[in-house]
């Protein structure tokens, strides 16, 4: 079957690791060029030609419309008024008019795709990658994904292996890969450790207790739509503000390739920032006048002013951070160490603040960047057969399961940081006579009234024997696996006839 590689699916880039070698050491795996990180970027150009990664990104300002980016965060979300208000919010592009009991989907160059799609796209790219520096085809792989990723989502990320024939043998989180980096090879005996893992779309934050090679979630919480690009729509905004001011007749809203212009500098400021005080932000010819008088963009951006603008963004980091620590049993100087992962962490202000709450500096044990390919990896090889690395990972949910019941409330039947794998089994009983099936709908998330979270979906089962009301019983199973991926299935335990099942919304191959 050939070598498994660890694959660290992110929002703005994505990159993969292996472990190899005698001394078994984990390599990154090399774009052309030396490059280890490939843009999570897909587009179609004038041509048709469908590009992908470094290639996607080169045209990307001039083809902002058909240019896809950020995927990730609405991979396996189903569209509706909050997702399109998200789309809007966060990207250039934009989804089109769709039922509400669909997955997202997207249009690049006149042609839908569902964001499994795209990001299959994108991990063929990574396989391709693997494949020309390994020298062999590769069709398994271990890949992560924010903690805090729904159930709907985690589906969403084997399917999207599905379609290029990529065997996504396990899921892991990506906190927890980032501790698999900082905690395999040491031989620690026990140490409780904090990820802080804030990256390019996403947040996350999980309380860790290892022991040698076992390595125990004790809580975990996040934000997928908080990161580094909610960092950069705060100077995005306060550029187009003072652009404004100067010329209040020009709206470059309107305008995708000054917008997308206007993205890029800001990203680059944000970075710059990390080490200088004030940097240019200047754009030449950013647009013309109605009368064809050209108009730029010269600006000083200072820290100063990036860190009054993104504050509220830190503050709820932390907020969550403190509450993981608490959900986890621990107050957050408690902890042996804190590591920071993810680029946007590489920001002051972060990096004061989460001084600040655990009393302690960051761990510098780990890269920020390769942390979670590296892990990935090392998980990867512990699947192995020849390997002798064998590394236990006892994982979390994120948000609670359960069913809607008749006042609309949210029965939990796994609760939040319940550990995976896990199964639980409920008893249900016919209501009416001769009553031939059940439906329950199934949701995610941690509010009491069920619809206010994410509905997985309206599973029915059928083939009850005939029987007055009450005295036919279904036994139903719910059952996590070690991915934090839900599967059902129900009996009657007086008889042992196995019910058939069907999902009316959020259909899902291996439900």
């Amino acid at each position: 079957m050939g070598r498994i590689i660890g694959i660290d699916l992110g929002t703005t880039n994505s990159c993969a690791a292996i472990v190899e070698g005698p001394d078994q050491r984990v390599k990154l795996i090399p774009y052309r060029g030396g490059e280890y990180t490939i843009p999570s970027i897909f587009a179609i150009d004038d041509k048709g030609h469908e590009l992908v990664g470094h290639e996607a990104k080169r045209q990307w300002q001039l083809n902002p419309k058909n240019t896809i980016y950020g995927s990730k965060r609405l991979m396996g979300k189903q569209y509706d008024e909050q997702t399109a208000r998200r789309v809007h919010n966060y990207f250039v592009y934009d989804v089109s008019e769709q039922n509400e009991t669909q997955d997202v989907l997207v249009e690049c160059n006149g042609v839908k795709f569902a964001l499994p799609q795209i990001a299959s796209k994108i991990l063929q790219k990574i396989r391709d990658v693997a494949s020309d520096y390994l020298q062999e085809p590769i069709h398994r792989a271990v890949v992560t994904v924010p903690a805090y990723f729904t159930d709907r989502q985690r589906h969403a990320v084997k399917e999207a292996g599905a379609i290029i024939g990529l065997e996504v043998l396990r899921i892991i989180n990506e906190p927890t890969a980032a501790a698999l980096a900082f905690g395999v090879g040491r031989g620690l005996q026990k140490e409780t450790i904090a990820i802080f893992d804030l990256g390019g779309g996403t947040f996350d934050v999980s309380v860790i207790e290892i022991r040698d090679r076992v390595f125990e979630v004790k809580a975990t919480g996040g934000d997928i739509f908080l990161g580094g690009v909610d960092f950069d729509n705060r100077i995005i905004e306060w550029a187009l503000e003072e652009f404004s001011k100067q010329h209040p007749d020009v709206d470059l809203r309107k305008d995708p390739i000054a917008m997308q212009r206007i993205k890029d500098l800001a990203e680059r400021s944000k970075i710059d920032l990390t080490d200088r005080k004030e940097c240019a932000f200047n754009i030449p010819f950013i647009t013309m006048t109605a009368n064809g008088t050209p108009l730029d963009i010269d600006l000083k951006l200072t820290r100063d002013i990036m860190e009054s603008r993104i504050q509220d963004l830190v503050d709820a980091t932390i907020e969550t951070a403190a509450r993981v620590c608490k959900n986890a049993g621990f107050e957050p100087h408690q902890l042996d160490h804190v590591l920071l992962v993810g680029g946007q962490t590489r920001t002051p202000s972060v990096q004061r603040a989460v001084a600040e709450l655990f009393r302690q500096q960051p761990s510098k044990q780990v890269n920020p960047d390769e942390a979670v390919a590296i892990g990935a990896a090392m998980f990867a090889y512990s699947l192995e057969d020849q390997s002798d690395l064998k590394v236990q990972v006892l994982d979390v949910i994120p948000m609670a399961i359960g069913i809607e019941n008749a006042q609309g409330e949210l029965h939990q039947i796994f609760k939040q940081n319940e550990s995976v794998p896990n199964l639980k089994q409920l008893k249900f009983t016919t209501s009416v006579d001769n009553q031939q099936d059940l439906e329950m709908r199934i949701y995610q998330g941690d509010n009491r009234r069920a619809q206010e979270n994410e509905l997985l979906g309206a599973f029915r089962f059928s083939g009850f024997r005939l029987g007055a009301a009450g005295h036919v019983r279904v036994q139903v199973d719910f059952s996590l696996t070690q991915d934090g991926i839900l599967n059902m299935a129900a009996r009657d335990p007086d008889t042992g006839a196995e019910m058939k099942t069907s999902v009316a919304l959020g259909a899902r191959k291996n439900v």
